[in-house]
């Protein structure tokens, strides 16, 4: 379970978007939405700019790896989304109006597809007496009804969030601060994720082991140098 030699963590933590859910699903389908809200709110034709700013490949309907959009917590997005609208010729206080008509947040029931049975994953992880913990880039009260959504809020020890005011991945604040809370070393702990800032926010933390999973935006290339094992997805850790 986990490596070669047979390593069993006392912790695993999970990213989510991307590692549990199907990241393109639910993020491609808000930022195109924002956008015809934003253009709706100004009268101005930016949906280009802000998909560039971003990182976002409209012609392929895919977020672009360790892009804006598949890295940064929703306060930076919302902050740059205003940088996009000011740059288009809106003046200041009509950006905040347009900010506070159009924004809105992803539904987090209706987008969130899971990318294995977690119930099922999650309950082969506690039957080893083996904690779950999260860690997102979402804000906590997105995090906390996807979970329940995906029936797997019940079976998670800790999770911690963009919005909990810790620096977000690839610093280890978040993986760090789940280790403290359950009083488990990093040392006992497996890092799963399908970005390199959770690979590397891993590392940072020494967490013991570092395994990225396929099924987010980064290929294979791209997370190799960074991981201790890659999987094709969560479902294959047990």
């Amino acid at each position: 379970m986990f490596s070669p030699d047979g390593f069993t963590p006392a912790l695993v933590v999970f990213d989510k978007d991307g590692t549990l859910i199907d990241f393109n699903f639910m993020w491609a389908s808000w930022l195109v939405e924002l956008a015809g809200r934003l253009e709706r709110a100004s009268g101005a034709v930016l949906a280009a700019e802000l998909y560039r700013a971003m990182g976002y490949d409209a012609a392929r309907h895919a977020v672009i790896a360790g892009a804006p959009l598949a890295a940064h917590s929703m306060a930076n997005l919302y902050v740059l989304t205003g940088r996009v609208v000011c740059a288009q010729g809106v003046p200041a206080a009509e950006t905040a109006r347009v900010l506070n008509d159009a924004w809105f947040v992803p539904d987090p029931i209706a987008l969130a597809r899971p990318l294995a049975d977690l119930p099922k994953l999650f309950s082969a992880l506690r039957a080893r007496d083996i904690l779950i913990g999260i860690a997102t880039s979402d804000d906590r009260k997105a995090t906390i009804a996807t979970l329940r959504a995906l029936n797997v809020n019940e079976m998670v020890d800790a999770v911690v969030c963009a919005d909990d005011g810790l620096p977000n991945k690839p610093a280890p604040d978040m993986l760090l601060q789940l280790c403290q809370t359950l009083d488990i070393p990093a040392a006992q702990t497996a890092m799963v994720g399908d970005a390199v800032v959770d690979l590397e926010m891993g590392r940072r933390a020494g967490a013991a082991r570092v395994i990225a999973v396929l099924t987010g935006l980064a290929d294979e290339t791209q997370l190799a140098p960074h991981a201790d094992l890659i999987l094709p997805s969560v479902a294959a850790l047990v």
